[in-house]
Order: C-alpha cells, then sequence, then structure tokens
C-alpha cells in the first residue's frame, strides 16, 4: 500500500521538477545594436496639437524624416501612405505631396518632394500645437545649396536630406512652444 502511494508522489515531484524549469536567457546588447536601435525609432515626444489630424500627421511626419535620415525609402513609401490618408479634402495639396512620396522609390525624389511637403505642413504644425515645443531647422547645403527646412521635436539634428552622408549637418532656426 505504501509503495502505492510513494509511486504516484514521486512522479508528481518528477513531472513538476521539469515543468518548472525555464529556460534562461540574457541578451547582450551590443553598442552597435543599440545605437542602430536608437536610429530606427522615430522622434515621438511631448507634442500637443489642437486636432487629431494635424497630431496624425505629425507623428508621421516625423516618422518619414527618421526615414529619410536612415536612408530607408521603403519605410517613407509605406508611411506616406499611412499619412496620405489621413488627410480631408479641405488640404488636398499636402495629401497629393504624400501620396507621391507613397508613390516613389527614388530616395532623392522622396527627399525633394518632403522638402515641398515641409513647406506647406509647417505653417500647420505651427499654428495648431497646443502644448510642448517644435523646431525648426535648416540645412543650408541641400539641394545644391539652395538649402531646405525641417521641423523636428527634438533640439539635437539629424539632417533627412543627406542621411547617413552628413547626419548633423544643419541648425536649429526657430524654436516654437506653446
Amino acid at each position: 500500500m505504501k509503495a502505492l502511494f510513494k509511486l504516484p508522489i514521486a512522479a508528481l515531484a518528477l513531472i513538476s521538477f521539469i515543468g518548472c524549469k525555464e529556460k534562461q536567457t540574457v541578451k547582450v546588447d551590443t553598442p552597435e545594436q543599440v545605437k542602430k536601435e536608437e536610429k530606427m525609432t522615430a522622434d515621438v515626444a511631448d507634442q500637443d496639437f489642437i486636432d487629431g489630424m494635424t497630431g496624425k500627421i505629425w507623428h508621421n511626419y516625423l516618422e518619414i524624416k527618421m526615414a529619410l535620415t536612415n536612408d530607408d525609402a521603403s519605410q517613407v513609401q509605406n508611411i506616406a501612405k499611412s499619412m496620405a490618408d489621413s488627410f480631408d479634402q479641405e488640404r488636398m495639396e499636402m495629401k497629393n505631396l504624400s501620396q507621391q512620396l507613397a508613390d516613389t522609390d527614388d530616395l532623392e525624389k522622396q527627399r525633394e518632394l518632403f522638402a515641398q511637403f515641409t513647406e506647406k505642413a509647417g505653417p500647420m504644425f505651427e499654428d495648431a500645437l497646443s502644448g510642448g515645443t517644435i523646431y525648426k531647422k535648416f540645412c543650408p547645403m541641400a539641394f545644391n545649396n539652395k538649402g531646405a527646412y525641417w521641423y523636428a521635436d527634438i533640439k539635437g539634428i539629424s539632417n533627412p536630406y543627406f542621411g547617413d552622408k552628413m547626419p548633423k549637418c544643419g541648425s536649429v532656426k526657430k524654436t516654437i512652444s506653446k
């Protein structure tokens, strides 16, 4: 009778020992991996806008800026498609520019369209900002020294017009705070 009780208890102990044993792993990132992960995330911080559409477009704009900085034309296309779907009829010019961004995989053409989009969307971002700070930045060397502006949510420079070639080219020309 005792053997009858000992066998199930031993089996239960063995099963619980095997079943509770988890494989533990530790992931160690090298500095290069951490830096690469930081480059892949958009600069999304603490800005508030008076309407949801502008907030979504701002978020998409920052993602496109980051994708251009990382020389990722396919990512620009994906985000621009989402952004184009956000516009209503009163902003058709910006909708068309974002659709053109989505339609091309030529990185230099995307940068030109981004500069055009920035000219149109910049005043909208500035007027609709209801909280936080945005920065208007300028790269004097973009487009054969004609220069181009872009907006960002952080003071640091990450140039969307030159990507990895000249990531720190540019300066803050205007700080907009509400």
